[in-house]
């Protein structure tokens, strides 16, 4: 039953309000506050010093990435991200619970807990809800920061779950996966910028906007609905598929939805529109704004 427990991608507040009360936060359970806010709409580490679930860490996806790259949140080296979660207090034996204080109820958290998986590791969950619900819930929070013995992680990038620019690009001619894009529908189409870039989307790609699979309340959808959603798109579950975004963050929540519903192989195209707008040839960039103009 433990290792179901372990292996399962959401865990509710119950459970974890349980496991805080019962002293269970330590070696084999973490929890991590992956929040990150725009800068001048929110502080994310300043509101993780006031209010956190008691006995988290703040995982600074600021820090935890590829500081060399030109685009924002690439995945960092294996050993970087070994050497970053290993001060945090995580080993390769210990249940990973991340989570966000997001309005919408989670944003960066699935982004994290894709991150551990392309890491090798099995045992994350995402904290359904987020830090909105677990308040709502009334369950503790502290302003108390701990600080946790550092463990010894070992990293090991599974390259299954990731996809570069160069893939992309193949699969435009071969479509040896399907590719599902996770932006607004605008930015999707190209209607409306993407955060100051031109907009539009990677040919062939579909558009499933990541808060399609969230309640209003910020939980996830059940399997049902979520399942719906992926048909009604003609996405096929049972075959290759990859997720992409803006800057890699968003289509996480893809990977986790698929993974709800039994599909764990979901690739994430790291470096996402970003990326593919400054490297793309202009063909390879549908835009609806394009063609009125033309």
């Amino acid at each position: 039953m433990a290792s179901q427990v372990l292996s399962r991608p959401l865990v509710t507040a119950k459970w974890l309000s349980e496991a805080v009360r019962a002293g269970r936060v330590g070696a084999s359970l973490r929890i991590l506050d992956a929040s990150w806010y725009p800068p001048q709409e929110r502080n994310a580490r300043q509101e993780f010093k006031e209010s956190h679930i008691p006995g988290a860490s703040f995982f600074d996806i600021e820090e935890c990435r590829d500081q060399s790259s030109p685009y924002d949140f690439m995945l960092p080296s294996e050993s970087h991200f070994a050497d970053y979660v290993g001060r945090l207090g995580v080993s390769n034996d210990t249940h990973v619970v991340v989570y966000d204080g997001d309005a919408l109820g989670t944003f960066y958290a699935p982004r994290a807990w894709w991150m551990f998986r392309a890491f090798g590791h099995k045992e994350v969950s995402v904290l359904n809800g987020g830090f909105k619900n677990w308040v709502k819930e009334g369950h503790p929070v502290t302003a108390e920061v701990s600080q946790p013995t550092p463990a010894v992680f070992k990293a090991r990038l599974n390259r299954a779950l990731l996809k570069t620019f160069e893939e992309m690009i193949q699969n435009v001619g071969s479509l040896k996966f399907q590719v599902v894009d996770s932006r607004p529908e605008g930015r999707f189409r190209g209607i409306e910028l993407d955060q100051g870039l031109q907009s539009g989307h990677i040919p062939g790609a579909v558009n499933i906007p990541f808060h399609s699979f969230l309640t209003e309340a910020g939980h996830e959808k059940s399997i049902e609905e979520i399942q719906q959603i992926f048909r009604e798109k003609k996405v096929d579950l049972s075959k290759p598929l990859t997720a992409t975004c803006r800057k890699g963050v968003t289509a996480c929540h893809i990977a986790l939805a698929a993974y709800l519903c039994g599909k764990r192989d979901v690739a994430v195209y790291d470096g996402s529109w970003s990326e593919w707008f400054h490297r793309a040839p202009a063909h390879y960039k549908v835009s609806e704004l394009k063609r009125n103009k033309a």
